[in-house]
């Protein structure tokens, strides 16, 4: 027997014509770990809702560790969140991560990635939320996906715009002791239909679908 018989989800991939994204083994969470270290976005700003990058290099590395480990440890099929590495190559260049919670009962996700920062502007972001899109829409049958930024995340609410999401309201919060607007998006599997453009392809699905809370689901594809 071998680690998916045990665990399902580490033989679930999606490729896209550039990317490849799977749960990462041992030396790509170190991998993604280093990456972060390195930097993922300009320090004169803070994107994230959990301000997890306002720390040294070797602590920002230790809590991706931390994260995806907390994630592996923590899943339930009425609360999961799947957090893959994205490769290029090959090369590691960031991490997209969906959840959800009853997804069996609310049919709704709720994604978030980074990407290293020397990846940052080639389309990839894009291409990644594309391949958990469709996981969820194509593969799950979610209803709604949603998403947020902060209104001066320029880059994450393009990405968010370009595959058809639309603005679902405002938040205020307090980042770095100053207030924040954040932007909620909301998307539907009608207006995802009208924007999907990049192929994806899904291996591994269907012995995961209970995991993600979808047993009558995984019923009908045995």
């Amino acid at each position: 027997m071998n680690l998916v018989h045990h665990w399902p989800l580490a033989g679930l991939r999606l490729t896209t014509p550039r990317l490849e994204l799977r749960l990462p083994d041992s030396d790509e969470l170190v991998a993604l770990a280093s990456l972060a270290a390195e930097g993922v976005h300009d320090p004169a700003v803070q994107p994230f809702t959990v301000a997890w990058t306002d720390v040294a290099a070797e602590q920002r590395a230790q809590s991706v560790l931390q994260y995806h480990w907390r994630c592996w440890g923590a899943w339930k099929p009425e609360d999961w969140a799947l957090n893959l590495v994205v490769l290029r190559g090959g090369v590691v260049v960031g991490t997209q991560g969906i959840g959800a919670r009853d997804f069996g009962v609310r049919r709704e996700v709720g994604t978030g990635s980074w990407l290293g920062m020397a990846y940052q502007g080639y389309g990839l972001g894009t291409e990644m939320r594309a391949a958990v899109l469709h996981l969820a829409f194509t593969g799950l049958g979610a209803q709604h996906a949603v998403s947020g930024a902060y209104t001066d995340n320029a880059a994450s609410l393009q990405v968010s715009r370009k595959l058809g999401y639309r603005d679902d309201g405002v938040e205020r919060h307090t980042v770095r002791g100053r207030p924040a607007v954040l932007q909620r998006l909301r998307l539907t599997v009608e207006q995802w239909q009208e924007r999907q453009r990049v192929p994806v392809a899904i291996e591994g699905l269907r012995e995961c679908l209970p995991w993600f809370g979808l047993i009558e689901q995984a019923d009908v594809h045995n």
